[in-house]
């Protein structure tokens, strides 16, 4: 805590600082003569003598939260009353009187010693030096004494004086200084307090040795605040809204403006009041300010949104505490919306509406309903809903709210009958979707009528019932009049004639009289037809009116079909295997039925007495109501294909018989009962001397084989012997071919023959001839053992022995065809045969072509034709 005095000119200011704020801090003084304010004013109780030049009290600061005290010394010098008075002019700046710069009144001694009346010396603690004000934008002539600091101490030795701190050898630099001798302190340049409000400097004695003669001295200047600045209103334009029809007093917004000079000086203390109000309806005055926080109410009734939208409000924000002669002012905008409260009811345009609609038709517009509302659209406030109350019990119309125009839109939603209501009388009711507001009461024009007429249309006959069920027996004769399938038409009012005719008929079973309607038969109606499902056959029937425009419908008509013995009873399966001796594997048989029941089974299976044969190696026995077992009487059947004629008979009333004929194939069986495939041949019809020629042909067929095989053997023998794969008749290698080659010469192909010529890096165990050898000669080698021939033929021994010959062949390196590069009709430089270019098959024939024999059996063609002679 520091405790401040500061000298004023009239009062004296004691300055608490608790860090906090000074909240919750009480100043009393222990002087009843002297009173102590909440803001650290200090001044006389009353008017009092002051005997002595001094008066000294103590000052206390109390926080009643915290339990703490605070407490300083307050001394007051008594003056002349000439001397002590300063005069304050008119525009707040602090002048001293002539005399009082004069004298001594501004030096200060805070070092002072005194001496205690035994005549020792003790050292006093140092003075608290009260703040110097100086006035802020004060005109000079600078520099300006401050203040002059003096110790006791200088009659004995010489003392140079000092200051440090912001202002001095701190930011901002040089804005006082000291005389060092002297000890006077000026202010060099005019201070802004909104700049900076005060400065804290330490004074320094020292010697002229600059040794410390006293301990540093705190000096507070504060600037005193002039009234230099305007209220600045924070906005230049203020938002603010007020329901309309509210009362007096109802707040509307709050506008605030600041002063850059002192707060707690009437500088800085700012106050509101309004200059003008646009427009002034209802009244000039609607609103008002609070001149201290900026709380704009109103301040009389008559708010109307639906006459005045919105006020224009300037404000005035004046400094002085509102002196309009010395206070600075500033002006901002208020703008003030008058917000919609649901005070007006819809109301219709017309007390009758009237509309039109047409019968069977939904989703139509009847009508529209206007209305009107003076509160702002497209709110809640403004939107209408419709509510029919009256005249459609059976909710045929709804009214819908045109979201753009507010109208009501009468629609039907329920097809109305012409024949039953020809109009509608309805009773509609708007209201809002907001409530009305307290105290507003509902038109009377928020209700209207609706008168809607009902047109009457062609409407289509219609079949009751559809769709309509009958029972008829199958079978029943061409002709039979089954039913009358009528339609009626609703049009009550319209004398119409109404005709008939088929629309739908699959099997074309029935007709129909254009006229009457009545339903005829024109073929047999059978149950059994794919027409029929499950028992039913649907038609489908038009009855059209000769209104304009036509109009028509349709009706179905289904046939319950009652069943009748009309299908015999067949046989199921037609094909049968059985051994040709009797065994447990006899052939199940069963008999289906078109029918139903009681038409169909239990059946009845009998053998026909025809042939004689069919009694006498057949049996039958039944083994249930659908099913029987067909085997064989006779110890032994000779293979073949039987025809066994049956007799089947059901069980309706009359019952229906048919005799069905199953194709047995008998054939002789293995041990497990199966046919044979000697059998099934049998079976097939075949007899014994046409499977023993069978089987001589597929001898015969082996036999070939073998000798095929033995002949080829044989021959890739005699080649081994041969030097050339093929025989030498066959040889056409040697012959000239053209491959139409447009290269150079024959001399100008000079290629490598060791390309061509049979590698070194054969299988080592081959042996060759010295010297070139022709690629695609037969290697010398040991051959592959072929398989024998099995000495008692059979189908599968043939397969296997044809598949091991040709995987022996397979990895025959002797056999053709060799897997090396073959030579045709080279005859280029290098070549063992010399070039053949001489040859010209259009010389003359006495050229000799003999030597050609000696050439060996690759040039024997050539020799057979240029050396034969002329008969060749």
């Amino acid at each position: 805590m520091r405790a401040l005095v500061t000298l004023m000119l009239l009062y004296i200011e004691v300055k608490f600082d608790d860090c906090a704020g000074n909240q919750g801090i009480q100043l009393e003084s222990s002087d009843p003569d002297f009173k102590v304010g909440t803001d650290g004013t200090l001044y006389a109780a009353h008017s009092m003598q002051i005997p002595s030049k001094q008066v000294k009290f103590a000052v206390t600061a109390q926080d009643a939260r915290a339990q703490e005290k605070w407490e300083t010394v307050v001394k007051l010098l008594v003056k002349a009353q000439g001397n002590s008075m300063h005069n304050i002019q008119k525009n707040g700046r602090k002048n001293m009187p002539p005399e009082s710069e004069q004298h001594l009144d501004d030096t200060l001694f805070p070092w002072r010693q005194q001496q205690s009346s035994n005549g020792l010396k003790r050292q006093k603690r140092d003075w608290v030096i009260p703040p110097i004000n100086v006035p802020e934008n004060s005109r000079g002539p600078f520099p300006l004494q401050l203040v002059r600091i003096r110790s006791d101490k200088d009659r004995e030795i010489q003392i140079r004086y000092s200051i440090t701190g912001p202002g001095a050898d701190q930011p901002p630099m040089e804005v006082f200084s000291i005389d060092q001798v002297a000890g006077k302190m000026h202010v060099t340049r005019p201070l802004d307090r909104e700049d900076i409000a005060s400065f804290h400097l330490r004074a320094h004695a020292v010697d002229m040795n600059g040794n410390k003669v006293e301990n540093p001295i705190d000096l507070y200047i504060n600037v005193i605040d002039m009234n230099d600045n305007r209220p600045e209103f924070v906005n230049h334009v203020y938002n603010g809204s007020v329901a309309e029809g509210s009362k007096p007093g109802s707040y509307v917004m709050t506008v605030t403006a600041n002063d850059a000079d002192d707060p707690t000086t009437a500088n800085g203390m700012v106050r509101y009041r309004i200059l003008s109000q646009s427009p002034i309806s209802p009244s000039p005055n609607m609103f008002t300010i609070n001149s201290e926080n900026g709380d704009i109410v109103t301040v009389a009734a008559g708010l109307d949104r639906e006459k005045v939208a919105r006020y224009t409000v300037i404000i005035q924000a004046t400094d002085m505490d509102g002196n309009l002669n010395y206070g600075l002012s500033n002006t901002a905008t208020a703008l003030i919306i008058v917000t919609d409260v649901n005070d007006n009811a819809p109301e219709f345009t017309a007390a009758t509406f009237y509309g039109e609609v047409q019968e069977n038709k939904i989703d139509a517009i009847v009508a529209n309903l206007t209305v009107t509302d003076r509160d702002q659209p497209h709110t809640s406030n403004w939107n209408a809903v419709y509510r029919i109350v009256s005249g459609d019990p059976a909710g045929h119309f709804i009214v819908k709210t045109d979201p753009v125009t507010n109208d009501g839109i009468v629609t039907v939603v329920k097809p109305v009958d012409y024949e039953i209501n020809r109009a509608f009388v309805l009773t509609v009711v708007v209201m809002n979707q907001a409530p009305l507001a307290a105290g507003i009461q509902s038109s009377l024009q928020s209700t209207a009528t609706v008168a809607i007429s009902v047109t009457d249309v062609n409407e289509a006959p219609f079949f009751i019932p559809n769709p309509k069920l009958i029972r008829q027996e199958e079978e029943m004769p061409v002709g039979t009049l089954l039913t009358t399938f009528a339609a009626q038409d609703p049009d009550r009012f319209m004398q119409q004639a109404v005709r008939y005719s088929e629309l739908s008929d699959p099997a074309n079973w029935l007709n129909i009289n254009a006229t009457t309607g009545q339903i005829t038969t024109t073929a047999v109606l059978d149950r059994e037809s794919t027409f029929v499902k499950d028992n039913v056959y649907e038609a489908m029937f038009l009855a059209a009116d000769n209104g304009n425009p036509a109009s028509s419908g349709t009706g179905t008509i289904q046939i319950y079909l009652i069943d009748v013995n009309d299908n015999a009873p067949e046989l199921i399966p037609k094909d049968a295997q059985i051994c040709e001796k009797p065994n447990p594997n006899a052939i199940n048989i069963t008999a289906g039925d078109a029918d139903r029941d009681p038409n169909t089974g239990p059946f009845v299976f009998e053998l026909t007495n025809k042939p004689s044969n069919v009694k006498r190696n057949w049996t039958i026995t039944r083994l249930t109501g659908d099913s029987a077992q067909l085997s064989l009487r006779i110890g032994f059947l000779v293979a073949g294909v039987y025809d066994v004629p049956i007799i089947i008979t059901d069980s309706g009333n009359p019952p229906l018989s048919s005799t069905s004929v199953i194709k047995v194939k008998v054939c002789p069986c293995d041990e497990h009962g199966d046919c044979t495939a000697i059998g099934a041949i049998a079976a097939a019809g075949l007899g014994t001397g046409a499977i023993i020629a069978i089987l001589i042909c597929i001898i015969i067929l082996l036999i070939l084989v073998l000798l095929f095989v033995v002949w080829m053997k044989r021959r890739d023998k005699e080649r081994q012997t041969k030097q050339l794969l093929i025989d030498p008749e066959d040889d056409v290698r040697d012959n000239i071919l053209k491959y139409d080659e447009e290269g150079g010469g024959e001399e100008d192909q000079d290629y490598d023959l060791s390309q061509l010529q049979q590698p070194d890096s054969l299988d080592p165990g081959l042996t060759k001839a010295p010297g070139i050898r022709r690629v695609d000669e037969r290697p010398i080698g040991a051959e592959p053992q072929y398989p024998l021939r099995p000495t008692i033929p059979h189908p599968g021994d043939i397969g296997d022995f044809i598949n091991e010959g040709l995987r022996a062949a397979d990895n025959d390196p002797t056999a053709p065809p060799y897997d090396s590069l073959l030579v045709f009709d080279y005859e280029g430089s290098g070549s063992t045969a010399g070039s053949v270019s001489s040859l010209n098959s259009s010389s003359s024939g006495d050229h000799d072509y003999d030597y050609l024999n000696d050439w060996g059996p690759r040039f024997k063609k050539l020799a057979d034709m240029y050396g034969g002679g002329e008969d060749d």
